[in-house]
């Protein structure tokens, strides 16, 4: 039993804190026989298409054209596309209003990724990026992202993700903190070899080799971009190129967002399975493994069975390391509980958003599992309301 306690905390803590160690040590190897090209000497502008899929968003969209026209990109090699399909609150009426922008609506919701697949019936350019209507871009985030493509082993780039966290903010703040954290092992995963998926507030991916995924799929900007990882291209990352967007109201609406990621990720766990075979691309399904699928799968169930078998444990041995390691686990846990008992109250602790949002993140994890397997999770969802 200890053994197995052991094993099971090693893997909470590699999930968490190891692999970007063992990341960081990888990376300093790498770099003693391979000088990496520093990519700010890189200047590269293919043609280019921004899609955008927006679903009633009349209070936010104005701002978001203004952003997309202040991009900076040659006009004559960058279009743009606002798909708005089943939208009823005047979205496409306000985009209309501009003849830069090619509008493309009909009736009827069909889910994000319909709207996605119609849009890119009409792209012809190189390199097409997606971005949420939500998201607010900095001005050379397409000029970064295009570098890129002048490796031709390069099949998608995904861009930063920043959360815009109030002084006020609850433990939603806890969000920020943790893509801060995804952030760097995005960029360390990538000097080793390759992201492990984009994320859909801004990424990208050469028009050649974009492939439809299932109609059913729930996050599927990571399978688009895992999809062409599968062929054997790399996915960059650029942390120049950014993406802002405000956290959630209010932990509530963050655990609806959460809880639709945890069931994508079980969902794409299953979809990407032969990169299980360590024989298929070995290093890719390394990252995968240990980047994605412990945290979707293994570690959260983990964290409930280690804290169950370390009080076994403790019943039926008096050494004092176990003990202590309990203490140790009440008091995370409890930390986490004061925080939120606290935050419901109106008292913000920032110390406390940590755990908080750690075992908040974790418990969306478990929630997202049961509904994947129980009732499924439709690919039309309420969004999470932003602050």
């Amino acid at each position: 039993m200890k053994l197995i306690l052991w094993i099971s905390l090693f893997i909470i803590f590699y999930t968490y804190v190891g692999y970007g160690i063992v990341l960081f040590f990888l990376i300093k190897l790498k770099r003693i026989f391979i000088k990496n090209k520093n990519i700010d000497e890189v200047h590269f502008t293919p043609s280019l298409t921004l899609v955008v899929a927006a679903y009633n968003e009349e209070k936010i969209i104005e701002e978001k054209i203004h952003n997309t026209l202040s991009l900076h990109y040659p006009e004559d090699k960058f279009k743009i596309i606002f798909v708005t399909d089943g939208s009823t609150d005047g979205t496409d009426a306000i985009i209309a209003k501009y003849p830069q922008i090619k509008l493309m609506h009909q009736d009827g919701r069909s889910g994000k990724i319909a709207a996605v697949h119609r849009a890119m019936l009409e792209v012809d350019s190189d390199i097409v990026v997606f971005t949420d209507a939500n998201t607010f871009l900095n001005k050379e985030a397409l000029l970064k992202l295009s570098r890129h493509y002048a490796n031709p082993k390069v099949g998608a780039v995904s861009g930063e993700k920043r959360v815009h966290i109030e002084e006020s903010s609850d433990a939603t703040a806890g969000e920020g903190f943790y893509w801060k954290y995804e952030s760097k092992l995005k960029k360390w995963d990538y000097e080793l070899y390759s992201v492990v998926g984009a994320a859909g507030e801004l990424f990208s991916v050469r028009t050649a080799l974009y492939v439809p995924v299932e109609p059913d799929t729930l996050l599927d900007d990571f399978m688009i971009s895992m999809k062409i990882a599968m062929r054997g291209y790399k996915i960059a990352y650029d942390p120049d190129a950014y993406a802002m967007e405000s956290s959630s109201e209010n932990l509530k609406e963050e655990l609806k967002r959460k809880v639709r990621i945890a069931a994508g990720g079980i969902q794409s766990t299953i979809r990407t399975s032969k990169l299980f075979n360590p024989f298929f691309m070995p290093l890719l399904s390394f990252q995968y493994i240990s980047h994605r699928v412990l945290r979707w799968t293994i570690t959260p169930i983990l964290m409930i069975f280690v804290f169950f078998l370390n009080i076994y444990i403790v019943t039926q041995t008096t050494e004092i390391l176990y003990k202590l390691l309990m203490l140790a686990q009440i008091a995370f846990y409890a930390s986490a509980i004061l925080g939120w008992l606290l935050e419901s109250r109106q008292v913000r602790i920032k110390i406390l958003f940590i755990p908080y949002y750690f075992v908040f993140m974790n418990y969306a994890m478990i929630l997202g599992m049961f509904r994947y397997f129980n009732s499924g999770q439709s690919v039309l969802w309420d969004k999470a309301k932003r602050k």
